[in-house]
């Protein structure tokens, strides 16, 4: 057995203590033949500090496209040639998606948009829309609007928001090569705000932008620190006409080490499979990642991308004997 895996027995699924940012690296740099002893450490890591249940989550996307950042990754930047042009959600096709997402079982339902900000008519949307939603289906709201100001915090929060999603994307060493129009410190300073706000944080990021492996470790450390309730795990899903729109898709075997590496980092963090997997790691890996160390997903398909139909992870889950977790009001 690897030293580091030794180690994050006792420090990791003994004590719950994460590994630091060489510890990560270590995991990620394991021989092949040691993935398996991984995961299945990730996974009781995952038991004993999360539970058994897995929170499944729908998101659909109230403003698509035509976004003024150049975020290198996305298809909805209004800089590129992907073709993705900017539409618009009207309240009863919100209140419809909630509703569907609620028959798939799941207990969150994520309202995106894709901006650098909200505006005061995005803002006006908002708050009729969760209103909408609260008042004809029995599920929680989250958000992801982009950065905040203080009173924009303040508002989601009265609105009955229950949890915002900013993602970093990727380490701040990397960040730079990755978005030009903001920084990675006013994305940090917007989480930073809605921490003290009392939302639950929702930060993660996606692999395969072109990072090494050593800045996988380094933003696995950083959301670390951070702590977030929940973090979402993208793999690139290269998008044409995006800067990215050639990169190779992450491999398999690398992806499931970054699942065990980042549980081993947060044991006590919802870990949510996103964007991507299913190209990356197909039905199979989908299931090696559930039993090492994912313990939320998002069914049905992402803001511009198709994912796996909700009914065949529900089906997965349901054969894992894992419980998806009931609507809960104390979230």
């Amino acid at each position: 057995m690897p030293e580091i895996l030794d180690q994050a027995r006792t420090q990791v699924l003994e004590n719950g203590v994460g590994l630091d940012e060489a510890g990560v690296l270590a995991v990620l740099n394991l021989p092949d033949e040691h993935l398996p002893a991984a995961l299945q450490l990730a996974h009781e890591v995952r038991m004993r500090w999360c539970g058994p249940e897995v929170e499944v989550e729908g998101i659909v996307s109230l403003k698509t496209g035509g976004c003024p950042e150049d975020c290198h990754f996305c298809s909805q930047s209004g800089l590129f040639t992907s073709p993705v042009r900017s539409v618009w959600l009207d309240i009863p096709s919100l209140v419809e998606a909630a509703k569907q997402t609620a028959a798939t079982g799941a207990t969150e339902f994520c309202i995106v948009a894709a901006v650098r900000g909200p505006d005061a008519r995005l803002m006006k949307q908002m708050r009729e829309g969760v209103a909408a939603i609260k008042a004809e289906v029995d599920i929680q709201v989250a958000a992801s609007l982009g950065m905040l100001s203080q009173e924009q915090v303040d508002e989601l929060v009265d609105m009955g928001v229950h949890r915002y999603n900013h993602n970093l994307e990727t380490c701040r060493s990397y960040f730079p090569n990755v978005v030009t129009t903001h920084s990675w410190e006013e994305r940090w300073e917007t989480l930073r705000m809605v921490r003290e706000s009392g939302m639950e944080v929702c930060c993660g990021g996606i692999l395969g932008l072109g990072e090494t492996v050593e800045q996988r470790a380094e933003f696995a450390a950083q959301l670390a620190e951070l702590d977030p309730h929940e973090v979402p795990l993208n793999f690139l899903n290269p998008r044409p006409g995006t800067p990215l729109g050639d990169r190779p898709v992450v491999e398999g075997k690398d992806a499931l080490r970054a699942i065990a590496a980042f549980r081993l980092a947060m044991p006590r963090t919802i870990l949510r499979y996103a964007g991507g997997r299913e190209i990356t790691l197909g039905d199979l890996g989908t299931r090696d990642g559930l039993l090492g160390g994912i313990n939320a997903v998002i069914v049905g398909n992402y803001l511009t991308t198709l994912g796996r139909p909700a009914t065949a992870d529900l089906e997965l889950l349901d054969d894992l004997k894992m419980p998806v977790k009931a609507l809960s009001a104390t979230l």
